[in-house]
């Protein structure tokens, strides 16, 4: 074995694959096959042997063809179609006598599909917690049953959608068949159309049983850089980069890598979640796929008037703000009241002054373009921006009056001074005007029929949609109040 793998047999890759693709339709490999896999990335055969003989236990490989237009030294790049299923092949790499503790048993391998982004691993639990959301009842991540081969107690988690584990003999023929349910653009952040799918990762753990028989001590993992398409969607992309490189000149063709009819996942740490020997005691949570509460990315009631509006109880008081002194369990709770209960796990360890830290950039990047402006927002205590504000005042018998303390616009000739109260629109609308004077002056919204204005020769017009939108901005009004005719309510006139 060793020679064969000194022997720089990744030039050999694809012709020892087609073999082990034939042999796998008898149901079983032949020792050849696992020796035929490029084990190793290529490397220059000047360096010292020792370093070539280091290997892993294990090797998987998948049965999808690399795309070409991958560059030299870059990571191979693999395109599959969503729902199909891929095989991969649990391959037992080990040199005789190495982990004899497995001999004869069982190990247990986690598939997983996660994000290759970094960016998007940090928000990996709300990005499907969203995508879970518009597909109720899929999973990322399946296993094909039927068509796998080898696995022993299939186990799918319900709260991890992206992963499922089995246990597999290293010393019989394994194959599992795997289907990727969701697809690389549904996690761009604009969504118009002719966007640039993000990369996912198919990633193996493998542990072996522990003394108490548990599946806790790891072993090896493995994963590789994926794209999935719509069905078909991945054989036209393929098609396009064979194209493309068919185009360039033989020397271009020296920058990229050949396409292999198989994709080799390669060596990697194991993923955080891991039922690992060394548990990660800190209570930071771990990039995983976990099962939340979704996040419905509520806007700001249309409805809600101003804080700066005195008479408005629906407005969002100083109360509702978070302050830099508040504690991690005041932060959790303003986070709850104010509708991000999805981002409560990730900012479990945020006090008030720690959020409030945070850029717009920093929330946008860590809860996306649509909740990350409205937490912005939140915590910064914007409000909408009234359309329009209008000043109201009652008549004189039923306004407050205050004794003169100084002399100056807004008194009358008796002395007193008239109290005006801001009314802020965020509608052009009649229903808007009556429904904030209504909220001003503490008056039964039902109980208002109809609101006019005054005009010439003193002759009532009824106020409209079109009347407010001509209203000009900070015009000021007297009101009084009139019985209606049929003794029900009554109208509001505005001079």
């Amino acid at each position: 074995m060793d020679e064969v793998i000194e022997s720089g047999l990744v030039h050999d890759f694809d012709a020892s694959l087609s073999g082990i693709g034939q042999e796998l339709g008898a149901g079983a490999y032949s020792m050849s096959d696992v020796l035929a896999l490029p084990i190793f990335k290529q490397e220059d055969s000047s360096l010292p042997q020792e370093n070539e003989t280091k290997h892993p236990p294990f090797q998987y490989v998948m049965c999808a063809a690399t795309s070409p237009a991958v560059k030299l030294y870059d990571e191979t790049l693999t395109y599959l179609n969503q729902g199909q299923s891929y095989e991969i092949r649990m391959l037992d790499n080990r040199k005789a006598g190495d982990i004899p503790e497995i001999n004869g048993k069982l190990v247990k391998s986690i598939i997983r599909v996660v994000f290759h982004d970094r960016r998007l691993q940090y928000t990996e639990h709300q990005q499907l917690e969203g995508w879970k959301w518009n597909r109720p009842g899929d999973r990322l991540l399946d296993l094909d049953i039927p068509m796998s081969v080898g696995v022993i107690d299939i186990k799918t988690n319900p709260s991890q959608l992206n992963a499922v584990e089995f246990l597999w003999d290293p010393t019989k023929c394994t194959s599992a068949f795997i289907q990727v349910h969701c697809i690389s653009t549904e996690f761009t952040p604009r969504k118009h159309g002719g966007e640039k799918g993000v990369p996912f990762r198919i990633q193996v753990d493998t542990f072996k049983q522990t003394e108490n028989g548990e599946y806790t001590d790891h072993l090896h993992s493995a994963s590789c850089q994926i794209k999935v398409f719509k069905p078909k969607g991945a054989d036209r992309k393929q098609k396009t980069d064979r194209e493309k490189m068919e185009k360039r000149t033989a020397h271009e063709k020296e920058k990229y890598q050949p396409s292999y009819d198989t994709t080799v996942l390669t060596e990697c740490s194991p993923w955080p979640d891991t039922p690992t020997t060394f548990v990660n005691n800190s209570p930071t949570p771990a990039p995983a796929f976990t099962s939340a509460q979704h996040n419905t990315y509520s806007v700001p009631d249309s409805n809600s008037s101003s804080p700066n509006h005195q008479g408005d109880g629906t407005s969002q008081g100083s109360g509702d703000q978070l302050h830099p002194s508040a504690t991690i369990q005041e932060t959790q709770q303003w986070l709850l009241k104010n509708r991000f209960s999805t981002y409560t796990r990730l900012f479990s360890n945020f006090s008030g002054a720690d959020l409030l830290k945070l850029t717009r950039e920093d929330l946008v990047q860590i809860c996306g373009p649509a909740d990350g402006i409205r937490l912005y927002n939140a915590l910064k205590s914007r409000s909408i921006r009234p359309r329009l504000t209008i000043y109201v005042c009652q008549e004189p018998l039923r306004s407050i009056q205050l004794e003169r303390q100084d002399t100056g616009n807004g008194e009358s000739s008796n002395g007193a001074i008239y109290v005006y109260h801001a009314i802020y629109l965020e509608e052009m609308a009649a229903s808007e005007v009556t429904r904030k004077l209504a909220l001003a002056f503490n008056i039964p919204l039902h109980q208002i029929n109809q609101v006019y204005r005054q005009g010439p020769t003193g002759i009532h017009i009824l106020v409209s949609d079109q009347m407010v939108q001509n209203f000009q901005d900070e015009s000021c009004f007297l009101f009084t109040t009139i019985k209606a005719e049929n003794g029900e309510g009554f109208h509001i006139i505005l001079k």
